[in-house]
């Protein structure tokens, strides 16, 4: 069997395969793994990545959905016998179970339909994980990465730079995929805080103050909060509530979220 053979990618699971040797070169040379770190790869596939990095890593872990590509996995990688295959969703994959003996690295060519929530589900464990490097469509990238002020800056960019550093790589184009998606990927590394610059007093309510906050984005905060914030909390909060969501910075959202839990655990 070769990395060729016959699988047909699945729409449900959003499967594209990488096949440029070229790119997968140059994401290797981004990871710059070494040998005994402990990395885990999200949805492998057919194993073209993996064997860039287990080929210096030696052993490896990976999470891959699809039952049948564990076998086509497993023949491409023969090789290496410390590589551990886990069939599961990585959606509800506990990767902290990974990280008994110290923080695990996360890499991955994300499926575009579940790339999202996925991020928010890694980021609930950033404190294991000593940085990521993923494979997402470019518009996902460019929200991660997005500073206040930018027209794609939301709730995904506030929440991952809450907890990482983010730096937008390079763009991939549809051309080094089989099939080839529609869109332009890119690839991102987030490295979580190992101090976090500001610190949340509740994660609920901060995620909950930036989803109100960004609700209606081209509405200003005064509307946005309206009944969470009166005229008075604003100034005390020193943030002008004429302003609309994307102009705040992400120590602005914590800022709004410690006054609030602040304000409940008073009145209780």
């Amino acid at each position: 069997m070769s990395k060729n053979q016959p699988h047909k990618a699945r729409k449900r699971f959003g499967q594209n395969f990488l096949h440029d040797a070229g790119i997968i070169r140059r994401i290797v040379a981004c990871i710059a793994p070494k040998e005994g770190q402990h990395i885990v790869e999200i949805g492998p596939g057919k194993g073209a990545l993996t064997e860039g990095i287990i080929s210096v890593t030696k052993k490896m872990d990976v999470v891959e959905l699809d039952r049948d590509l564990i076998p086509i996995l497993r023949v491409n990688l023969f090789r290496y016998p410390e590589l551990t295959v886990h069939e599961a969703d990585a959606m509800k994959f506990d990767f902290s179970a990974l990280a008994q003996s110290g923080p695990i690295r996360v890499v991955g060519n994300l499926p575009y339909n579940i790339s999202t929530p996925l991020i928010f589900h890694l980021l609930s464990q950033a404190e294991v994980i000593s940085d990521m490097h993923f494979m997402l469509q470019k518009e996902v990238v460019d929200r991660l990465a997005a500073r206040p002020g930018d027209n794609l800056y939301g709730r995904l960019s506030v929440m991952a730079q809450y907890y990482c550093r983010v730096d937008s790589l390079f763009i991939v184009g549809p051309e080094s995929f089989d099939p080839p998606p529609k869109v332009d990927s890119a690839i991102v590394r987030m490295t979580p805080h190992q101090e976090l610059p500001v610190v949340a007093d509740d994660l609920k309510t901060l995620e909950d103050t930036v989803r109100i906050g960004f609700q209606q984005r081209r509405k200003t905060l005064r509307n946005n909060y309206k009944g969470v914030l009166t005229a008075e909390d604003f100034e005390q909060l020193a943030i002008d509530p004429s302003l609309r969501p994307e102009r705040l910075d992400v120590a602005d959202f914590v800022a709004i979220a410690n006054y609030i839990s602040r304000r409940q655990s008073v009145s209780h």
